[in-house]
């Protein structure tokens, strides 16, 4: 079974490990406060969605639809409702890293005021995605569209987070080689998947199928990341996290929800270390500057560059410029000089002789980058 750690025993840990891949019992809040400060990537929070539904919902046959009209989701105002959206944010915000980023799942029922009040604690708003529901459910009473979407807005910590995780490339690739977009088609949860008490009935009534938490967790994290979930019902952030190689931490009060999120999390086979590698782009890879080059010893000062056909040459002084015809220079602003263009890419346009062939001073650069790696 998945760790199940109660809020109590949380309070007095020591090392800061102890609560990973563990399901804490307890209020968000209490069991936010209790955790450290800037210690997750990754927050995926579904809360209640405050659905105000009045009365009980009949399908046309009158079997009546099992909706969700537990206690959780229950607030006596709009103001209530803020004021515990206030209380998770600013928490959820502490733990963070200052490069991590947050998703939150809602409905036209709450997104908004979640928004709005993420934007005023200073969160950056990146995206906000829509799930379309290839099955969802109608509307019975025929006075309304169909309900069929879900929104999820993904922040940032604050605007100066440049440096969160997103695996463009890698979504880009599974995509098609077209880029991924935001609006995204996925099932509700069903069948097999659903989980089910001895009774037949729902474990959860708001259960999130993997599918979508699988593009959150490939899209947002990297392998080792930990992500926090402070809603974390049946577990479905959990299972998915294990078996990408995340970690996880999970905050949940209910001691059904725990039960069934252990033992499925439990059941969950990690993917091995070649099926989790992220594919990366250029703009991912280590920025590695010329004069490293030479600080390698892979090129020396005085040694000759020249263009592919040879038309253009220069010489590769100490302080790591090129020097050509009086003018000198970076590999880039000499390579854009010498062939009277205003932009030049040196690193595939100055090639050396490595005695059979010329070749980009880039493979150069590659190695530096293979070096890095290796330490990493």
């Amino acid at each position: 079974m998945a760790a199940v750690l109660p809020l109590a025993d949380l309070k007095q840990q020591v090392r800061p490990d102890t609560w990973l891949n563990s399901i804490i019992k307890g209020d968000c809040v209490a069991a936010l406060e209790a955790l450290p400060d800037h210690s997750v990537d990754a927050i995926f929070a579904d809360p209640p969605y405050n659905l105000q539904l009045g009365g009980t919902l009949h399908r046309p046959d009158q079997s009546l639809v099992d909706a969700v009209d537990d206690d959780w989701d229950q607030f006596v105002s709009f103001e209530a409702y803020d004021a515990f959206t206030r209380a998770w944010l600013l928490a959820c915000r502490r733990v963070l890293k200052p490069h991590g980023t947050i998703w939150v799942i809602g409905s036209y029922h709450n997104i908004f005021r979640v928004g709005a009040m993420m934007q005023d604690l200073n969160f950056w708003l990146l995206n906000d995605i829509v799930w379309r529901k290839t099955n969802p459910m109608p509307n019975f009473k025929g006075r309304r569209f169909q309900n069929a979407h879900e929104t999820m807005i993904w922040a940032s910590r604050d605007a100066k987070a440049k440096s969160y995780t997103f695996n463009y490339d890698a979504l880009k690739a599974s995509n098609d080689d077209v880029q991924m977009r935001s609006d995204w088609l996925f099932p509700i949860c069903s069948g097999n998947e659903r989980l089910k008490g001895g009774d037949g009935k729902k474990v959860h009534p708001t259960q999130k199928p993997e599918a979508l938490l699988a593009r959150v967790i490939m899209a947002s994290t990297k392998p080792g990341d930990v992500i926090l979930d402070p809603f974390f019902g049946s577990g479905t952030t959990g299972a998915v996290a294990k078996r990408l190689g995340r970690n996880f931490v999970g905050i949940e009060r209910e001691q059904d929800y725990i039960d069934a999120a252990a033992a499925r999390i439990e059941a969950v086979e990690p993917l091995g270390k070649a099926e989790l590698t992220v594919m990366t782009g250029k703009k991912a890879e280590p920025r590695v500057a010329f004069t490293t080059l030479l600080e390698a010893g892979l090129v020396r000062p005085g040694q000759v560059l020249t263009d592919e056909r040879r038309r253009y040459s220069a010489i590769i002084r100490a302080d790591g410029t090129l020097a050509a015809n009086g003018e000198a220079g970076s590999i880039h602003r000499l390579g854009a000089k010498v062939q009277g263009f205003d932009a030049c890419n040196g690193w595939t346009f100055w090639h050396f002789d490595d005695g059979q062939s010329l070749q980009p001073i880039d493979a150069l650069r590659a190695i530096i980058r293979n070096d890095l790696a290796k330490l990493g």
